[in-house]
């Protein structure tokens, strides 16, 4: 299978967006849409990276479609994943980091919208809105950016939490879905990183 450890950030985030895109939307972006998502002055810019992914095994390209960009059959989907639960998250005030792996469970990926790196399990009721409940496993799909609007897992200031992501001027402000919690403004002073996005949830009995 391939490993995406060999990939440029942004190449991985393309790769993402491809799968993002298929899951989502039924069909895969196109180079037009890859240059708007990534910023890129043209198609060609595209082109190149969907090239060296292709020549690199994660994509197969159908010449001369516009949408004919597929995943690889080691990164489709399988029947059963093996994925590791890494701790808690604060649905509250952040808490400390707790990424030891607890314990592995197989799960149906058709659960999850993405497939997810690992699971995390849920502490608090700030996203309750959301319909994340206190004790509930939620999927991560790891990655270093979020778009407006989703929702992420973020390490602030050393701890970590899981909120909606909202961009603003100088900075973002985490939002919890519970009117008993205030928001969190992320200014430039403080230490802050997005870990994943929430990509689905398990609730055990």
């Amino acid at each position: 299978m391939c490993s995406m450890d060999n990939l440029t950030p942004k190449r991985r985030a393309i790769l993402d967006f491809i799968r993002e895109r298929i899951t989502d939307h039924g069909q895969p972006p196109s180079l037009a849409d890859i240059a708007i998502r990534f910023g890129f002055a043209s198609r060609s810019v595209a082109r190149k990276h969907i090239t060296a992914l292709c020549q690199a095994g994660y994509i197969d390209v159908t010449p001369n479609q516009a949408r004919g960009i597929r995943l690889a059959a080691p990164l489709r989907r399988p029947e059963i994943l093996e994925v590791p639960v890494l701790g808690q998250v604060a649905a509250g005030a952040p808490i400390g980091p707790d990424l030891g792996i607890h314990e592995q469970l197989l799960i149906d990926p058709s659960l999850f919208r993405r497939t997810p790196d690992y699971l995390l399990k849920v502490r608090g009721d700030s996203m309750i809105n959301d319909g994340i409940f206190d004790g509930d496993l939620v999927g991560i799909r790891q990655q270093g950016e979020a778009r407006d609007g989703q929702i992420v897992v973020a390490r602030l200031d050393g701890e970590v939490t899981i909120k909606r992501l909202q961009r603003q001027p100088g900075g973002y402000r985490l939002l919890p879905r519970n009117p008993a919690y205030a928001p969190i403004d992320v200014g430039p002073e403080r230490e802050f990183f997005i870990e994943g996005v929430f990509c689905g949830l398990l609730r055990r009995d």
